[in-house]
């Protein structure tokens, strides 16, 4: 089997090729952007035409949920016009998409878990242009995943985990904002899901599918940090606080705890607690990081 993988110096990404080992038969193709410029069509077709992979996982994306504010043009770009070019090459040479989304695509304000079929109504650049790339999936019709998930965490790049404990290092409190509500999902668990979600695929009839993937439970970003402090055995005086005391310039849901059944009904995988896998990324963490 043939795996492209695009945007792989991501935490997705890079979480793929550490785990790459796992999967012996499977021949995976990374490219970050230094190789590969999603946002260049004819780079991307030709790339697809040269390796004929059997899937294309999409773990490049315009992240920057506030700056996206100031660069619409940018995220649109990335997250919505570039995902057609991959959908198109996969159709071309008849790969499955696997694209990553977020829960930022639902902002629908439903207090109760959030299942695939439920309204979008994603607020700020970002959310919408997310969920603009989900709709360019669909309207090419080309084979896919589609897996919207939550709070990505891991042993790379920037992220949540990373940020508090270097504020743990560097401050004696902290104010965490806790009335929005979520699962952390650690990128080491997605490269391994999707895998499964690929050798599962071929049993589809449907030949696009959108599913929820996060770590399982529910928290909010004040119980996240409490636990990451804990783990790490990093004393500081936490206070929640609630999102209006924190302004951004993108608006962030307050409910994002996503129903996984669709998950495990297809796929087989139920995602497991999400203090077991902050455990694995601290535990892979230095001091420096």
């Amino acid at each position: 089997m043939i795996v492209l993988v695009t945007g792989a110096s991501g935490q997705v990404g890079r979480s793929l090729q550490k785990v790459a080992g796992d999967y012996p038969e499977t021949a995976f193709h990374f490219y970050d952007r230094a190789r590969l410029d999603i946002t260049d069509q004819a780079a991307v077709l030709q790339l697809a035409d040269d390796l004929c992979p059997d899937y294309i996982i999409n773990c490049a994306a315009y992240t920057a949920v506030d700056k996206a504010e100031s660069e619409p043009e940018r995220a649109e770009l990335i997250n919505s016009t570039a995902v057609a070019y991959l959908a198109k090459a996969a159709l071309e040479v008849g790969a499955t998409l696997v694209h990553y989304s977020s829960d930022y695509v639902y902002h629908n304000g439903v207090k109760e878990l959030l299942s695939e079929t439920d309204p979008t109504d994603p607020q700020g650049v970002y959310a919408r242009t997310k969920l603009q790339g989900e709709q360019q999936i669909a309207n090419l019709g080309c084979k896919a995943i589609v897996v919207r998930t939550s709070w990505v965490y891991s042993e790379y790049g920037h992220n949540f985990v990373k940020t508090m404990l270097r504020l743990g290092r560097e401050r004696d409190q902290l104010s965490i904002v806790d009335d929005q509500i979520g699962c952390p999902t650690y990128a080491t668990d997605i490269a391994h899901a999707t895998m499964q979600m690929i050798a599962g695929y071929p049993t589809i009839a449907d030949h696009q599918v959108t599913v929820n993937y996060a770590g399982a439970g529910q928290l909010s970003w004040y119980d996240f940090a409490v636990e990451i402090f804990s783990q790490s055995g990093i004393a500081i005086e936490l206070a929640p606080i609630p999102s209006s005391d924190y302004p951004t310039p993108a608006p962030r849901p307050g409910w994002s705890v996503m129903d996984m059944r669709l998950l495990f009904d297809i796929f087989g995988i139920y995602p497991r607690p999400w203090q077991e896998s902050l455990a694995d990324c601290i535990a892979l963490l230095g001091p420096d990081d």
